[in-house]
């Protein structure tokens, strides 16, 4: 069963004389991750901007652990009345399927609202490396199989992802080094002892300026309005490669369509809003503000992406 379907079935279903002046309560944004983080980040903007066209406290509820997951069944089981909403990242609903046994099915447990806004990851290598372009470090993986190592936050994440899709599309071996987190990996690339990575592109924005890491490109099909001179991985020799981290806005399965349709409506106007548009921005992400049937499509092409890149790479979690 597909997020569509799943919409699909919310409006179907009676809608309760209560949801007519919805929200009359405060309303929950659910994050799974600690504070200061992207989805952290992207869950403010919104409740801000709710909070502000409501008249309704609109609270970030920071509930981090398992990756995501336990934030993602609360908001499973919670009530489908809009009243407690998720803010996620893809780990969650679109990997964490292909990886774990969960406590909860995100195709028939969830109903997309909106993608809020799309983050590239951008590759890096130490300013020392000889690899100047993309097409550099492809040729010196293709010489030398196994000879480059890569480091990643964790396995499973976005950034460990986003190289195995490189290593797929472009047929290279380079060597997986798993850190606890993105802090320590950027450190050793930085010092010299990995030779690269890919990652958020907030992460590493300082060191690039810094000339302490070189940027090869970015993971997105347009390029990065904070790295201008970079360029995407499709321009640099591999068309179609795209990957990042996402945030998005979901309710419980069979909240009332009504209820979907307002919240889509309401907090898509304050993306798109001038402000939340260049604080974003600057955070290296994109707004993307679109309706709860693509945010659905959206989140079935990543589900089937990240599974067909997690069996052939052999991902597991152990």
């Amino acid at each position: 069963m597909k997020f569509t379907i799943a919409c699909l079935l919310a409006g179907s279903l009676a809608i309760p004389a209560a949801s007519l002046a919805y929200p009359d309560k405060p309303v929950r944004l659910v994050v799974g991750f600690p504070p200061g983080g992207g989805a952290d980040a992207a869950a403010r903007q919104v409740a801000q901007g709710l909070h502000e066209k409501w008249g309704q406290a609109v609270v970030v509820d920071n509930r981090a652990g398992a990756g995501g997951n336990v934030a993602t069944e609360i908001v499973a089981k919670s009530n489908a009345d809009g009243y407690t909403l998720l803010v996620t990242s893809p780990g969650p609903v679109a990997i964490n399927p292909s990886l774990m046994k969960l406590p909860y099915n995100p195709r028939k447990d969830l109903a997309p609202i909106t993608l809020i806004a799309f983050g590239p990851n951008v590759l890096v290598v130490n300013p020392a490396s000889s690899a100047t372009h993309l097409k550099d470090l492809i040729a010196l993986a293709r010489a030398s199989p196994k000879r480059l190592n890569y480091a990643s936050s964790g396995v499973g994440t976005t950034p460990h992802l986003s190289a195995e899709l490189l290593k797929l599309m472009a047929k290279v071996d380079m060597v997986h080094v798993a850190y606890k987190g993105a802090g320590p990996a950027v450190i050793d690339v930085v010092g010299g002892r990995i030779d690269l990575m890919i990652v958020s592109a907030p992460t590493v924005l300082g060191q690039i300026r810094a000339q302490r890491l070189r940027a090869l490109g970015v993971t997105s099909l347009l390029r990065l309005a904070v790295l201008p001179d970079v360029p995407t991985f499709s321009e640099a020799g591999l068309p179609g490669y795209e990957a990042g981290v996402w945030w998005g806005l979901l309710a419980p399965a069979g909240t009332p369509s009504a209820i979907i349709g307002q919240i889509n409506r309401e907090a898509v106007t304050v993306l798109q809003s001038a402000n939340t548009r260049s604080r974003i921005s600057a955070s290296g992400a994109e707004v993307v503000a679109n309706t709860s049937r693509a945010f659905g499509e959206f989140i079935e092409k990543e589900t089937v992406k990240w599974a067909t890149v997690i069996k052939a790479a052999g991902i597991k979690v152990e």
